[in-house]
C-alpha cells in the first residue's frame, strides 16, 4: 500500500499564494503607517495599519488601505500577494487612486502598450543588426602590440578575457554590440582604448559618449596620455570648448581629420556628422534620455557598439543575460587597488590632484591635474554667480558640515 492510499492524497491547488505573500513580507517589515502601497486591481492608496474586524462570527485581520475621496480598502491577509510597496522618488507623494475608478486600468494598459512597443523596437533593431554587413577590423598588428605594452599596469584575468572578446567581435563582419560591466577602476576604460585603437588603425573613426562633462574631459586626458606615442587625432567636444571651437571640430569630424571623438550629449546634435564612423563607446548608457537613446539606435544598427557600465540598468542586463546583447564583466581588482573616495572641497588655488589611470584607481577629488603642469580645481574654472565669491560659499558649507 502507498502512503496516499493510507492517509489520503493531499490536495493541492494549482496556483500557490504563498510565494507572492512571501516577497511582499520582506517590505512588510519596513512598512510604516502612511507609506504607499500598490494593489493590482485598484492601484495607488495608503498604508493605514492592520485592523480586526468581525466576520461571521469570528475575528479576521485586514489590511487597511486609504484612497482618494477618504474611501477605505480592508484586503484580508491571505491576499497579501496582490499588494506591493510603492517605489518612487523619495520625498514625493504620489497621487492616489480612486477607488473603483478607470484611471487605474487606463494606466496600467498605457504601460503595457509602452512595454510593447519598447519590446517591438528592440526586436526591430536587433533584427536589422543581425542582417547588417558589419565592418570585420583586420588581426592585431605590430602597432596594436605596441601600444599594448605600453600599458603601466598588470591586466587582470577578467579585464584580459574581455579585451579577446571586444577584439573577436570587432574582427567579424557582423556589428558588435557588447555591454562591459566592472565596477569603478577595475580597467574598463583600458578595454575601450585597445578597442578604439583597432578601429583608428584600420582608418575608422572612433566616438566615445559620456554622460557628464567631467568624464567626458577625464576620458580625453587618458586617451591623450595612452595615445600621445602615436599619430592619433583626439579631440573633446563639451561645454569647456568655446562656440568657435566646437564648429571646428565639428568641421573637422566630418572631413575626417579627427580620429577620435570624445563628448558629452553634444555629440547627437544634429550639426555632427562622422565621415567614417566605426565604433561607439558609451559610457554609462543608463544616465542618457529617452530622446538620446533613440539617436545611438540609429547608430547601433550597423556599427560596432561597446557599451560601459559599473551599475547597469535591468533591462540591459536582462538583454545580456538572455543573449540578445554579448556581456562582458570584470569583477576582479586590479592589485594593489585602493577604495573610491569622493572628497568636496572649497575651491583654492592649488589642491591636491587625484592619480589614477585604466586598470588602477586611487581617490577620486574635485580636483585634476592640466595639461601644462599647473593643477587647478575644477570649480575654479565654473563661471562665478552672485555677490559672494564660491570659496566662501564652499567653505561655509563645509564648516556647517563639520
Amino acid at each position: 500500500y502507498a502512503e496516499s492510499e493510507i492517509f489520503g492524497e493531499e490536495k493541492r491547488s494549482a496556483v500557490s499564494r504563498g510565494r507572492p505573500s512571501e516577497a511582499f513580507l520582506s517590505d512588510l517589515r519596513d512598512l510604516k503607517l502612511g507609506d504607499a502601497v500598490v494593489h493590482r486591481d485598484y492601484g495607488i492608496g495608503l498604508f493605514q495599519g492592520l485592523t480586526r474586524v468581525p466576520v461571521e462570527g469570528e475575528e479576521r485581520e485586514f489590511m487597511e488601505i486609504a484612497y482618494a475621496e477618504e474611501k477605505r480598502l480592508l484586503l484580508p491577509v491571505e491576499r497579501l500577494d496582490l499588494v506591493q510597496k510603492y517605489s518612487g522618488v523619495e520625498g514625493v507623494q504620489p497621487a492616489l487612486d480612486r477607488l473603483g475608478g478607470a484611471g487605474w486600468a487606463r494606466r496600467k494598459a498605457s504601460v503595457k502598450k509602452a512595454m510593447r512597443d519598447m519590446t517591438d523596437q528592440l526586436l526591430k533593431l536587433y533584427a536589422r543588426r543581425t542582417l547588417a554587413d558589419g565592418f570585420a577590423f583586420s588581426r592585431d598588428s605590430p602597432w596594436q602590440k605596441e601600444f599594448e605594452d605600453a600599458f603601466e599596469y598588470e591586466e587582470t584575468p577578467d579585464q584580459a578575457q574581455a579585451i579577446a572578446d571586444v577584439k573577436r567581435d570587432m574582427q567579424q563582419a557582423k556589428p558588435m554590440d557588447r555591454l562591459l560591466c566592472g565596477d569603478v577602476g577595475y580597467g574598463k576604460t583600458e578595454v575601450a582604448m585597445r578597442a578604439a585603437f583597432k578601429a583608428v588603425l584600420d582608418g575608422k573613426q572612433v566616438a566615445l559618449l559620456a554622460p557628464t562633462t567631467i568624464l567626458a574631459d577625464q576620458h580625453y586626458r587618458t586617451f591623450q596620455r595612452r595615445f600621445a606615442a602615436f599619430p592619433v587625432t583626439i579631440e573633446l567636444l563639451s561645454r569647456f570648448r568655446s562656440r568657435s571651437e566646437q564648429k571646428a571640430i565639428v568641421e573637422r569630424v566630418a572631413a575626417g581629420s579627427v580620429d577620435v571623438l570624445i563628448a558629452t550629449h553634444r555629440m547627437l546634435g544634429k550639426d555632427l556628422a562622422f565621415r567614417d564612423l566605426g565604433l561607439l563607446i558609451v559610457d554609462e548608457e543608463q544616465r542618457f534620455g529617452v530622446a538620446q537613446k533613440e539617436k545611438l539606435k540609429e547608430w547601433k544598427a550597423s556599427i560596432d557598439v561597446l557599451s560601459m557600465s559599473a551599475t547597469p540598468i535591468p533591462r540591459s542586463l536582462h538583454l545580456g543575460l538572455s543573449g540578445l546583447r554579448d556581456l562582458s564583466i570584470i569583477e576582479t581588482p586590479p592589485r594593489d587597488r585602493l577604495a573610491i573616495e569622493t572628497q568636496v572641497v572649497p575651491a583654492k588655488p592649488r589642491c591636491c590632484a587625484s592619480s589614477g589611470g585604466a586598470g588602477r584607481s586611487s581617490s577620486s577629488t574635485t580636483a585634476s591635474s592640466r595639461s601644462d603642469g599647473s593643477d587647478r580645481c575644477w570649480k575654479s574654472s565654473f563661471p562665478r554667480r552672485g555677490s559672494r565669491s564660491r570659496t566662501a560659499r564652499c567653505a561655509k558649507r563645509s564648516s556647517r558640515r563639520r
